[in-house]
């Protein structure tokens, strides 16, 4: 990922920008960073960039010509079929959440935008802008400070940045609430002891004191965050009233990734509720026992819920034909599989924890770039480069190896299913794909998630993999609705 920053200040963000992780990021080519200095650009001959405001006013405002030239000199070297945007930093732009971050993560280039003194022109800003974002509700004397706080947000989350760590796309969040206290040597400073519970080793207690934690710190600390918490965690007690048929929604809460849409509860018990997955932003939606009529006054049909979601996730037959009316189809019906046990699958025989090789030969390990084409020609979707360019650059997909040839794979959606396993047909009947799943399930067990995947109906050699490994089977299908067809299968 390349970031640009169009700034009367160079020395300012290159300085500030250029050590610790983003510098180390940098001197390694995981991501690219430039300061473009909008002074370069002026036609002034004494290098004058601003004048006062029409109208009169306080201060003096950047001229529309060497801020338009700086940022089409950089647009102007980014390829054209590129993921981009030109963020102007103001403070009436939209907040900056983690949501955004993510958001803005998925781009190939970000170019920001530096105002200073009282602004900017406002005819340039119409004419390069795509996004406004603001920082805080404070005024800053630049945008320089809020640039580096998008640049270090977002670059953290270009995968190798912090670490290619083999699963970095098994990843959980926080969601509402606030980290957890945290400590180091010495166990006792100033008096103060380190809770005895860290130094016990039982990861199950010290899990649970984390979260016990995490949630008191973010009642007393920030009552808004809390209240959206304690909204989804009474969504996930309705959903836990059918859990199979609702994993990956009650998976989506447990992992931080749920963002609330409606929750809507109805005579007999029953509920509506809609979650977005703030990474992949496909939208969930159940409403058991809805009838027709209901069905038809979902609240998927109200402005700004289901019609702008790239793929719904529906959970009952009688939402398929109604959503048509929004554009969507039905991609595939699935039945969803879960590991719930909490202790982790045998191994022996499969895989070594070691990373040695297994009984077969074979090692596990992440898929790079190299691998892209060989994947799509085996596993197929609409969007077939994308998505599994994508997943390789999230660390999402792994291989089973035998030296430097890859015999299968297997993945993380961006959902956060498990799905994408593949065998090459000369490397079947050699457990690897046992192996593979194995595997995957054990990293997602190991973080404290339920394991689990949606199996389109009719793939009967994924359904008898899933019962060897003792997954659970919901009784009901979800579909899997898109504005174009998908077809892919687990």
């Amino acid at each position: 990922m390349n970031f640009y920053i169009v700034t009367l200040f160079p020395e300012m963000v290159m300085q500030g920008l250029g050590t610790s992780i983003t510098g180390r990021a940098v001197k390694e080519n995981k991501i690219g960073l430039k300061a473009v200095n909008i002074r370069d650009f002026t036609e002034d001959k004494h290098g004058r960039v601003d004048d006062y405001t029409y109208g009169g006013g306080a201060g003096m405002l950047l001229q529309a010509q060497p801020v338009y030239d700086a940022c089409e000199s950089v647009l102007s070297g980014i390829l054209q079929e590129a993921k981009k945007r030109v963020v102007c930093l103001a403070p009436q732009g939209r907040p900056f959440p983690q949501s955004l971050a993510e958001e803005l993560a998925k781009e190939d280039a970000l170019v920001l935008l530096c105002g200073h003194y009282e602004g900017i022109d406002e005819r340039v800003l119409e004419e390069v802008v795509t996004d406004y974002i603001s920082i805080g509700d404070y005024v800053l004397t630049g945008g320089e400070l809020a640039a580096m706080v998008v640049v270090d947000a977002v670059a953290r989350l270009v995968p190798s940045v912090l670490g290619n760590e083999e699963s970095a796309g098994i990843e959980s969040f926080q969601g509402n609430l606030l980290e957890y206290p945290q400590y180091t040597r010495p166990e006792i400073w100033h008096g103060k002891q380190v809770p005895a519970v860290l130094l016990g080793g039982n990861k199950k207690k010290i899990d649970e004191w984390r979260r016990q934690e995490a949630v008191r710190r973010t009642r007393e600390r920030r009552p808004d965050l809390f209240a959206a918490y304690c909204r989804l965690e009474h969504c996930r007690e309705l959903l836990l009233k059918r859990k199979l048929q609702h994993i990956d929604m009650i998976e989506l809460i447990n992992r931080g990734r749920a963002v609330l849409i409606a929750c809507e509860e109805h005579k007999g018990g029953e509920a509506e509720i809609i979650l977005m997955d703030r990474k992949s932003r496909v939208l969930f939606h159940t409403w058991p026992n809805a009838s027709p009529k209901q069905a038809d006054e979902s609240a998927l049909f109200r402005p700004d819920t289901g019609g702008g979601a790239s793929a719904l996730v529906l959970h009952q037959r009688a939402f398929v034909e109604a959503v048509s009316a929004l554009g969507y189809e039905l991609d595939m019906e699935c039945r969803q599989a879960a590991y719930t046990r909490r202790e982790k699958l045998p191994v022996a025989g499969l895989y070594r924890e070691d990373r040695g090789a297994s009984p077969e030969g074979f090692q596990i390990r992440p898929l790079t770039a190299e691998h892209r084409d060989l994947v799509r020609s085996v596993y197929r979707t609409v969007d077939e480069e994308g998505y599994v360019r994508e997943r390789i650059a999230a660390n999402a997909m792994f291989g089973a190896f035998f030296g430097d040839v890859l015999a299968g794979f297997i993945g993380v959606h961006s959902e956060g299913s498990i799905g994408m396993l593949q065998v090459l047909p000369e490397y079947r009947r050699k457990k690897i794909g046992t192996a593979l799943e194995t595997w995957l399930c054990n990293r997602f067990i190991e973080r404290g998630m339920i394991p689990y995947g949606q199996i389109a109906v009719g793939n009967e050699a994924s359904f008898l993999l899933q019962e060897r490994l003792q997954l659970c089977f919901s009784k009901e299908t979800v579909f899997w609705m898109s504005r174009e067809k998908a077809g892919a299968e687990m």
